[in-house]
């Protein structure tokens, strides 16, 4: 299962150990999400137990038990009202995802389910709570195993607005190529591509040439003085999926995993493309995936979180998804 994915659904809904309940700072709820929880859990006894917690400070979280809901916990944290970016509610704001995030982990949860917290009736910009909240998420999954859902009623919930998704809408726009004309280059710039590094000798170029997939991928985690688990958890696919591509032999994998993994190596679009080279692939212009991979290698984009919600509002496959 990977570790980050957004869909489109109910929070109340979602099958996940928790769920993130954007809280009133005290124990009543207003509408929206927060009178939705309480509703579909049973307002009565979550209302008791709320009561029981008493004030949450903006930034922090408390945990009551999911009662009628498919979660087994709610955490309940409560988000910063936006006064411009001066006044803290940018860390108050990523406050309330690392904190929500940790309780989970601690609770022993394996995972968890937000909504875009602050984005509504508190007034955060949307393209700033985006970007608050793919740091946040990103940084603790570097870090640690969790399955973690972005939850929003439609892709307009996370139309960020970001420069980003409207540079890489033009990008495409610009560069897509028909099919049947990159067709013509695709197998000689498959070959060329095997000289994009050259190898500082005749042995080390013959070793390449029968190098798999896997070695060659350890290899270049080893060159780029990275660990395993930087590499599995920045691609955002799982431990179990990462030590099966490097101990299978002959292992081909999607271009999905390799663009991922691309992402995570922070490289560059040629050394991708030598990396797509070995499954036999490669970066083309008649995909506008591919060159949304493009852009993000381009632009030296390498936050594997947002760039799955600039997929996601692009209406493109996620990065990850093993």
């Amino acid at each position: 299962m990977m570790a980050f994915r957004i869909i489109h659904d109910d929070i109340t809904r979602v099958k996940a150990d928790a769920i993130v309940n954007t809280a009133n700072p005290e124990p009543v709820y207003a509408p929206g999400t927060d009178q939705a929880i309480y509703e579909a859990a049973g307002k009565e006894a979550l209302l008791a137990e709320r009561k029981k917690i008493g004030h949450i400070p903006v930034g922090e979280v408390a945990v009551t038990s999911g009662f009628a809901l498919p979660a087994r916990y709610i955490l309940h944290t409560v988000g910063p009202v936006w006064k411009g970016g001066s006044y803290g509610e940018l860390e108050a704001l990523s406050s309330c995802y690392t904190r929500s995030m940790t309780l989970a982990m601690h609770l022993g949860c394996e995972s968890m389910a937000f909504p875009l917290i602050s984005s509504g009736t508190y007034g955060f910009p949307k393209d700033i709570a985006i970007k608050v909240a793919a740091k946040a998420i990103y940084d603790f999954l570097m870090q640690h195993e969790m399955q973690v859902i972005l939850v929003v009623y439609d892709r307009s919930s996370v139309e960020a607005s970001l420069q980003w998704s409207t540079d890489l809408r033009t990008y495409i726009d610009e560069n897509y190529t028909e099919s049947s004309v990159v067709s013509l280059f695709q197998r000689e710039a498959l070959h060329k591509q095997r000289r994009v590094l050259p190898p500082s000798s005749l042995q080390e170029y013959l070793l390449q040439l029968d190098e798999s997939f896997s070695v060659y991928l350890l290899n270049l985690i080893r060159q780029k003085g990275l660990k395993n688990a930087d590499v599995y958890h920045g691609a955002n696919i799982s431990k179990q999926h990462f030590s099966k591509m490097i101990s299978t032999n002959n292992y081909h994998p999607t271009k999905n995993t390799v663009c991922a993994l691309a992402i995570s190596l922070r490289l560059n679009v040629d050394e991708a493309n030598q990396l797509l080279a070995k499954a036999g692939m490669l970066l083309t212009h008649n995909s506008r995936f591919d060159l949304a991979i493009e852009y993000f290698l381009e632009h030296q984009m390498y936050n594997i979180v947002e760039n799955n919600m600039i997929l996601y509002e692009n209406d493109l496959e996620l990065l990850g998804r093993q």
